[in-house]
């Protein structure tokens, strides 16, 4: 329904309302003569939906890449879920009647549709009992193969998610977080599921975990200086020794390029302090916007890995490392990505923003959040290049290969043509 149509209706249905005096509020008579105020979210919602007539209003602008990436996890997610059930098996096959007890009632309907489409993955077999013996699905040969791969996937990735661990321990207040929180996001991180008893014990100078009032919580047992530096500044260093190289002398002692005079039409800025901005393709700052971009980009700000105690969070720079801290978070990630509801579970050990998702929107140069799939899910926008992740660990490039065994072409990890058929 086109907007006109909706005001009208509804001023129709108020000029119906028999008045009690003669003289009716300002609030009324304002309401009555702009039901619809730029500023609401109900506006927001009818304009989105709105056909023809007036343009319509974009308040958050989409990314249809990233969208797309949601969209094409889901048949790879139930591929890879399926795999680990089979091989949790002790016979490393499941039968068919069983995969409700799994999974549920409602998304059994989806895992069989993808034994049915994935021949080269999933063989369906029967018992040497006859007719009436039960169904089952077990790997291929082909698949079975790759699997074997999987061993050293993970022991390439055992340093990785010790390093995020011990990271993430130390961005918190107290360098330590509960266990039930950090088994929320562990396939965000790549843990296995027993990594509280496969993977903490082995190190026991960096991590032990230790009751707090009646909580496990794991605990950080050594601090290292030389982990207490973000993505955000790793990249910055190897961008500033490129540059250097290029052209000695061109940037000064706060690492701020000289040659730099004019406002960048996309908000990027070179310095230590500044964030890698992707402005969607449909947004168009005008100048003084950017000069306000410009200036917060200049902004210092202290480190996530200092203690949050320390700053009061009504102050720019702290609200800055909050953006910060959610940067560095994503960024330890595989998929650098998370859901929002996983983000705000660690809101008091990092002093997350209390308005989380107008945090997000506020900084949509950074972030991208998007509502499609189950959840709504947060990207870290510098770490695709369109829909593609630009880096991958061990066990990505494994899922990958696993994948593709159901592809009508052979995977490429750098095409952005590959898709999940």
């Amino acid at each position: 329904m086109r907007r006109i149509f909706i005001k009208q209706a509804l001023l129709q249905t108020m000029q119906a309302i028999p008045r009690m005096n003669s003289k009716p509020n300002n609030l009324f008579l304002e309401f009555a003569s702009n039901p619809f105020p730029e500023s609401s979210a109900l506006y927001f919602q009818i304009m989105q939906k709105s056909s023809g007539g007036r343009p319509k209003k974009k308040l958050y602008e989409r990314v249809d890449d990233l969208d797309r990436a949601i969209d094409l996890q889901k048949k790879p997610s139930i591929i890879l879920e399926l795999k680990n059930i089979i091989l949790k098996s002790k016979t490393h096959s499941i039968l068919i009647r069983d995969l409700e007890k799994e999974v549920g009632f409602v998304q059994k309907w989806n895992f069989m549709a993808v034994i049915e489409k994935y021949p080269s993955i999933f063989h369906v077999t029967k018992d040497a009992g006859g007719s009436r013996s039960p169904i089952m699905v077990k790997l291929t040969d082909k698949a079975q193969r790759v699997v074997a791969e999987e061993d050293d996937a993970r022991r390439l990735m055992e340093p990785i998610l010790v390093r995020s661990l011990r990271k993430l321990l130390m961005m918190s207040k107290d360098c330590q977080i509960p266990l039930q929180k950090i088994e929320l996001i562990q396939s965000e991180l790549g843990l296995p599921k027993d990594f509280s008893d496969s993977l903490i014990p082995k190190y026991p100078e960096f991590f032990s975990i230790k009751d707090v009032d009646g909580r496990p919580y794991l605990h950080l047992e050594s601090w290292d200086s030389s982990l207490a530096v973000t993505a955000r500044e790793e990249k910055f260093q190897i961008l500033a020794a490129t540059e250097a190289e290029k052209d000695k002398g061109g940037l000064d002692c706060g690492g701020y390029d000289k040659k730099e005079s004019k406002i960048s039409r996309d908000g990027n800025f070179f310095g230590p302090f500044a964030f890698h901005l992707n402005f969607p393709a449909g947004f168009r700052p005008n100048t003084k916007y950017l000069e306000e971009v410009l200036k917060w980009q200049k902004m210092p700000f202290p480190s996530p890995y200092l203690n949050g105690r320390r700053f009061d969070p009504a102050d720019p720079k702290a609200r800055k490392r909050a953006v910060g801290i959610l940067h560095e978070i994503l960024s330890l990630t595989m998929e650098k990505r998370m859901s929002s509801t996983q983000l705000d579970a660690f809101h008091a050990e990092y002093q997350l923003p209390s308005k989380l998702i107008l945090c997000l929107v506020k900084n949509h140069g950074i972030f991208y959040l998007t509502n499609k799939g189950a959840r709504s899910t947060v990207f870290l926008k510098e770490a695709y290049d369109g829909l593609n992740l630009i880096e991958k660990c061990p066990l990505l490039k494994f899922n990958d290969k696993f994948v593709s065994l159901g592809c009508r072409r052979d995977f490429n990890f750098n095409s952005s043509t590959s898709s999940y058929v």
